[in-house]
């Protein structure tokens, strides 16, 4: 399939930077190897990298090369590990698996998993302020703004919090589910592709477009995963399944059951490609094929 071989060269791309540029950053700057290590085991264990493709795809279909923007991009796995590694600890969802291994904190403990997560968040911004000059600095600190939102108290961590708020509560609607979803795992996918579109420096009505694009990409995303847990291969997935229903999570499923969930997942999908219509090129076509994607895979 076209679409996963262009993510599989994006995330290519993040991974070579990140096990070779970003792990040179932090010895060269004296970080303990004892940190180093929690830190990468969770770093490089795979994934799609679907937000640095995302911030990448955004900045070539305006024009600028992958490369000037790679560290900006890179940064976005970074947030988003140090989320997983938090997430997983007992004290949050209290999972022992992630992306097919043991999750940082079975395999180094809670206090360097914690350790781990806080220095790869703080660390994002450092690597993302590389991006400069390459792009002018006004643009990569617009960019840092957005990407600090979307991370912080009103996007990812709010709506972790709104997450924990709903566990094991009656009369949670499927609104404030949506809300919730859309802070947590939307807010940084959103700002991936408003950040590309920035650094960029496409024009407003691209950077709204890419905001539309990342809104209802999260949304589908979201669902689909959502879908995942309770009908998911855990071999294929790398996580349990059926965790969601075992904590007591309130998900698009548990509301909506498993057939409107996949026509909601579709509907936020199908706005996800209006919104890069007007676009021609590969980074257009992936774009598109990408919103598709997100909903019928299985992993």
């Amino acid at each position: 399939m076209w679409v996963k071989d262009r993510l599989a060269a994006y995330a290519a791309l993040t991974a070579d930077y990140l096990r070779d540029r970003f792990g040179r950053r932090l010895r060269e700057a004296g970080t303990p190897e004892t940190l180093i290590a929690p830190m990468e085991y969770s770093l490089l264990a795979g994934g799609k990298r679907l937000r640095p493709a995302l911030c990448l795809a955004f900045a070539e279909l305006h024009g600028l090369l992958p490369r000037k923007v790679l560290p900006f991009a890179a940064a976005f796995e970074l947030i988003h590990t140090y989320s997983l590694i938090h997430d997983d600890l007992p004290a949050m969802d209290d999972d022992d698996l992630r992306r097919g291994r043991a999750s940082c904190h079975k395999a180094y403990g809670e206090a360097q998993a914690i350790l781990a997560g806080d220095a790869l968040l703080t660390e994002a911004f450092g690597v993302m302020a590389e991006t400069a000059p390459a792009v002018p600095e006004k643009a990569v600190l617009t960019a840092l703004a957005e990407a600090a939102f979307a991370a912080g108290s009103a996007g990812m961590v709010g709506g972790q919090m709104l997450d924990m708020d709903y566990t094991a509560v009656s009369g949670v609607t499927l609104a404030q589910v949506a809300g919730m979803q859309a802070k947590k795992t939307g807010a940084l996918i959103r700002a991936a592709c408003v950040c590309g579109a920035i650094l960029a420096q496409a024009p407003p009505d691209d950077v709204d477009r890419a905001a539309r694009y990342g809104q209802s990409l999260g949304a589908a995303f979201q669902i689909a995963d959502d879908i995942l847990d309770v009908v998911g291969d855990e071999s294929a997935i790398g996580k349990p399944v059926g965790s969601d229903q075992a904590m007591g999570k309130t998900t698009f499923p548990s509301l909506a059951g498993l057939d409107r969930s996949r026509e909601m997942a579709l509907a936020e999908a199908d706005a996800a490609v209006r919104a890069v219509s007007v676009y021609d090129g590969e980074s257009a076509r992936f774009l598109g094929e990408l919103a598709r994607y997100v909903v019928t895979r299985v992993s």
